[in-house]
This record gives structure tokens, sequence and C-alpha cells, in this order.
């Protein structure tokens, strides 16, 4: 899939991206870098992605976060935050412990969170700031066998929604939902229904697809382009809204 935006459509805007390794997280950081954003990548394994600069950051570590965030903003306004983060492992909800529920709150919501309040004064400054979030469907409908994320990603949902009506008028916060996206996520949750079940992954697979009107996976560059969307500066008028990338397999309107 090329990029379908002008190639200087976001010349000028400085772009992190958390959770950039792989997957969604590494299809928007290279779309966004394709339409002229100077972006910074963070993920713990610091991603080697041509035309984009790399920082290794675990985003639980909350001291790590405060250094990076304000060594980036050292160098100028950060316009485009994305925040992604690796999901927890799959499985019932009544199975979790409450500490199970610490390290993924941490590397999505605390981290979230806390880069939002680093960034948002210069966005202020600057005139112009775009906040997305890389979420769930499960937040409009719970996923089977994924309880702990679907508790996480409602959370997120709840968070952006409330800071919409807070941010300032210049800075808008959206969220994508991504559908079943062929990505190392998708192919780790297939393992752990396969080692719960018995069944096999490619039966797994074809259930999945049965259930999305469009008859595949979506290709992570089709979530990247509607994410470079709300980053544009003509998405000004679009806040607070949760969009949802699933080839259709969403039942709620």
């Amino acid at each position: 899939m090329e990029n379908p935006y002008a190639s200087d459509a976001l010349k000028g805007m400085r772009a992190v991206v958390c959770g950039a390794s792989k997957g969604i997280g590494r299809a928007t950081a290279e779309m966004l870098a394709a339409c002229g954003a100077d972006v910074i990548a963070l993920s713990r394994s610091a991603p080697d992605i041509p035309g984009v600069r790399s920082i290794s950051l675990d985003l639980e570590d909350a001291a790590a976060i405060e250094k990076t965030i304000a060594g980036i903003l050292v160098a100028g306004p950060i316009h485009i935050l994305i925040n992604n983060a690796g999901g927890p492992p799959g499985g019932p909800l009544l199975d979790n412990e409450v500490a199970d529920f610490e390290a993924p709150f941490k590397r999505h919501l605390h981290a979230a969170h806390r880069i939002t309040q680093m960034v948002v004064p210069a966005m202020e400054e600057a005139d112009l700031g775009r906040i997305v979030n890389i979420i769930s469907t499960s937040v409009r409908e719970p996923i089977l066998n994924i309880g702990l994320s679907n508790t996480l990603r409602g959370a997120m949902a709840s968070w952006a929604k409330s800071l919409s009506r807070e941010l300032p008028a210049c800075v808008t916060i959206n969220n994508i939902l991504p559908g079943f996206t062929d990505t190392d996520r998708l192919d780790s949750l297939a393992d752990s229904i396969h080692e719960k079940t018995g069944r096999s992954k490619e039966d797994i697979q074809d259930t999945w697809i049965s259930q999305v009107p469009i008859g595949r996976l979506i290709d992570p560059r089709e979530t990247a382009s509607a994410i470079t969307f709300l980053c544009l500066p003509q998405s000004g008028g679009i806040r607070g809204v949760s969009l949802a990338v699933d080839g259709g397999r969403m039942r709620s309107i």
C-alpha cells in the first residue's frame, strides 16, 4: 500500500510514536515520515526504520519516560503523539490477580497520561497538536479471552474522551480501534487460543475472517493511513472520536 497523502502533508511537524518496533506502531512511524514529519520512534528495541530516529524506552519506567520526553522537547515541540503499546496476555478476566493489572496500566494509561501532560504545553504554544491513541474495538464490544486487555482499553477510551473536553482548542485527541489486524499480536493471540483449545491456528484465523465483511485481515498500513489522517493540520475538527479500522466486523453503530 502506497502512502495516500502528499509527501509534505506533515512537513515541519515533529512526531513521537510509541511502541514503534513492529505492527501498527511501525507502519504509523513509516507513514508519518513519508508524509514529511520528523519522526521519533520509541520502543524497548529502538527499531531501525529508514528516515526515523529511534530511542529505546521502556514505557513501564516512569523515570525513563520523564527523561526521554524532556530531552526530545529540548529540540522543539512535539506536534504529534501516538500512544501505543503491546497488549497484555490473553485469558479469562477472573484468572487475573490484581497485580496483573499493574504493568499493562503502567505502559498504556500511565505512560500516555504522563507523556501527554509533558507535550501539551508546547503543542499549545505551537498552536497545533494531534494525539492519537491506538487501542481496540473491545472498547465497544468486549472480545472473548482477553478480559484484562478489554478493561485496559476501555479505561484508555474514557481517559481520552475526558481529555477531549479539557485540552486547548488547537490540540485534538482521538482513538483508533484496530480490528483483526495482520500483526504479531494477533498471531500470539492465535497461539494462546490454540494452546487452550487445541484448535489449529488456521481454523482460528478462518473464524476471525468469517466475521469480517471484507473477508481478510487488516493491513497495518491501512490502520496507519487512518492515524495519519487524524494527524493532519486539516483534521482539527475531529476531536474525541473512536474510529474503528476493522473491515466492518463490529455490529454496533
